[in-house]
């Protein structure tokens, strides 16, 4: 079920001149791997490989390939923004390496500069007016707080443009509505962490999306359930290996 298959990580890299050696594996599942490297200089990198590995007799090395060249456009187009890591390369067909973003996923359990959502809704409404739309903002990992105090955004494996489907009507009206979800999530994470700092407006905002998020989460409930389950079962007879295991 592992991205690699059997495979782990290459141990060193050379890219532009610059070696880079393996220090962990940081997750492996279906679709990807990633894990941390350094450079004699010190230097942090982080390579994230796509699936090369058949799955049911199939190749689904062409959705690594896929989905690295889309989760690369994505990268490109926000190269200029300080809160989004630097691509630094690439490594076979599947796979990138980018900078380092140094800091830590958002947490409760972690104090929350002032002001620190005001500016992640800022980045989130400048990558809107780029014209794409972040997606992953729920999971709270992917957001980073970082050690300068400033909101970084990694992994945009299911980002969203209109590039995919064109540029028409149904996918600027779909992009809309992603757009609305980017900020629910944002504001849903700073209503945990940081309901002082929250507006009339935002709570508004927070509970009218709530009430959407239960009944897709009573629709969804049964695949979920079902999903978890095979995967326990996977897991207990050796057939789908943990995240990060080597």
């Amino acid at each position: 079920m592992r991205a690699l298959g059997r495979k782990n990580l290459p141990e060193t890299l050379m890219i532009d001149n610059v070696a880079w050696e393996l220090v962990r594996t940081h997750k492996h599942d279906f679709w990807a791997v990633t894990g941390f490297y350094q450079s004699a200089g010190g230097e942090q990198a982080v390579l994230k490989m796509g699936r090369t590995e058949p799955f049911c007799g199939m190749p689904m090395e062409w959705t690594g390939r896929f989905l690295c060249r889309r989760e690369l456009r994505f990268y490109y187009r926000l190269a200029d923004l300080p809160n989004v890591p630097r691509v630094i390369g690439r490594v076979g067909s599947t796979g990138f390496v980018h900078e380092y973003a140094k800091g830590n996923p958002l947490s409760r359990d972690r104090h929350v500069p002032d002001g620190f959502f005001d500016r992640l809704i800022e980045l989130m409404h400048e990558l809107h007016r780029r014209g794409l739309a972040y997606v992953d903002a729920n999971k709270p990992q992917n957001i980073l707080l970082g050690d300068d105090d400033l909101p970084h955004l990694i992994d945009f494996q299911i980002s969203w443009d209109v590039t995919e489907f064109g540029d028409n009507f149904l996918s600027r009206w779909f992009l809309k509505r992603l757009h609305r979800a980017d900020i629910y999530h944002v504001l849903k994470h700073k209503k945990r962490m940081r309901p002082d700092e929250m507006t009339d407006r935002q709570w508004q905002i927070v509970r009218e999306r709530t009430k959407m998020t239960r009944l897709h989460r009573f629709l969804t409930k049964p695949y979920f359930k079902f999903r978890r389950t095979t995967f326990k079962r996977l897991k207990a007879t050796g057939q789908l290996l943990p995240e990060g295991s080597k």
